[in-house]
């Protein structure tokens, strides 16, 4: 068989999918697989049996990330990676990021049956913690490999009961004696459920990334005077509410005037003292504005700034904006977006080039390898649910371009 016929089995991967779920399966047809939990050991366990049994070697980095690597003709050279992760969400499903994983698997048992050798080695990975369900902040297994956060930080991590991130990650075996840190990659590539309808809807299979939306979350603050809420006369009032509609759909109109790909978001909403007869003093809205362009999301920031104040100047409410959290826009690497192009060109599948709007460990991975990613639909665009959906056909295309484009970039110069 030649590499350009070579199919993944599309039965046999949705059976490892299905065998995945039944650890940590929930009444409802979902997962709860948090990280570093004793169902996270099991669902880790499998997977390294699964690597071992198609001949794999295993290594474990001091974050407990793990890289399944399946040896090349060139062993000298930088492998091509592809992976996700397999924790989730409390009630989460039984594809996100566990879909990534185990396509990667697939990808070595397909490539075994078929006797195909890589120039380049090929390695999975299971990232640590991606969801940042049970331990603060998403990510983090990927974002210390790549150098965003410090390895000291990342082990004195809290959960809810006091635990911290170290010793759960030596309590379930797997405090591993790899540094943490990045190393030569080739290519890196991460397949993952689109956790939204676009194409469900346009009725497409596989969607090649460019990049991952840029993301900036605000707690805006806004103070007024408080007073009792019956004898103050509505015209008199310094009310934080009264100025906060106009923010509100101006942020909309600002998501619209930079549509398609332009998100604006209000998470959540407090107020101070919080009593039913009280003029509030201070109403903080948390905000979260997204784009994929970084200079269109800095333009985005300036003008909401500029919102804020204006609307604040025509009821005399003082404000101030906090930034909580940036995550800069991404953009994908040339060579490995166009591998993924021209994997479903050969290949034959419906597609659009597109952004992502969440987070992946492919964003972090991305700073210090050439990396892009593969969309597939799922059902309804439902995601970190458990009635997150996706159908076997979309599964074996996915997995099949990611087989093709990890050949491109394994073969390379070959």
């Amino acid at each position: 068989m030649t590499d350009s016929n070579i199919r993944i089995n599309g039965d046999r991967l949705w059976s490892s999918l299905m065998t995945m779920a039944k650890i940590g399966a929930t009444d409802k047809g979902g997962c709860n697989r948090q990280a570093l939990t004793d169902l996270d050991k099991q669902g880790r366990d499998l997977f390294v049996q699964w690597c071992r049994a198609e001949g794999c070697t295993i290594r474990i980095d001091t974050m407990g990330n793990i890289f399944a690597r399946r040896d090349g003709a060139n062993n000298e050279l930088p492998p091509v990676l592809t992976g996700s992760h397999l924790d989730t969400q409390p009630t989460g499903g039984k594809f996100d990021g566990v879909y990534g994983v185990l396509a990667g698997l697939e990808i070595i048992r397909s490539l075994n049956n078929a006797n195909v050798t890589t120039q380049a080695p090929i390695e999975v990975a299971v990232w640590t913690n991606e969801e940042g369900a049970r331990f603060s902040p998403a990510m983090i297994g990927s974002g210390v490999w790549c150098g965003e956060f410090d390895l000291d930080y990342a082990y004195q991590r809290e959960d809810k009961d006091g635990l911290l991130f170290k010793d759960e990650l030596a309590r379930i075996g797997y405090l591993g004696d790899s540094p943490a840190q990045a190393f030569p990659i080739a290519a890196a590539f991460e397949v993952h459920i689109e956790q939204g309808p676009i194409l469900e809807d346009e009725g497409l299979q596989i969607g090649v990334l460019s990049g991952v939306q840029g993301m900036n979350w605000y707690d805006l603050i806004l103070t007024g005077q408080p007073c009792h809420a019956g004898p103050s006369p509505m015209e008199k009032r310094r009310d934080p509410f009264m100025v906060l509609p106009s923010i509100q759909q101006r942020l909309y109109d600002l998501a619209a005037e930079y549509s398609p790909w332009a998100r604006v978001t209000f998470g959540n909403i407090s107020a101070t003292p919080g009593s039913y007869n009280t003029v509030p003093e201070t109403v903080t809205l948390a905000v979260d504005l997204r784009h994929p362009d970084q200079t269109t999301l800095d333009t985005m920031d300036k003008k909401f700034r500029a919102i804020v104040a204006e609307s604040c100047a025509t009821k005399d409410i003082e404000f101030s904006t906090h930034e909580q959290w940036q995550s800069p826009a991404v953009a994908f690497d040339k060579d490995c977006t166009a591998a993924i192009a021209s994997s479903v060109k050969q290949l034959g599948y419906s597609h659009k080039a597109m952004v992502s709007g969440a987070g992946h460990d492919s964003v972090y991975v991305s700073r210090v390898a050439p990396t892009s990613m593969i969309f597939i639909p799922c059902e309804n665009g439902i995601s970190h649910n458990e009635a997150e959906n996706a159908f076997i056909e979309d599964i074996e295309a996915g997995a099949n371009v990611l087989l093709h484009a990890m050949l491109i970039m394994a073969n390379k110069g070959a």
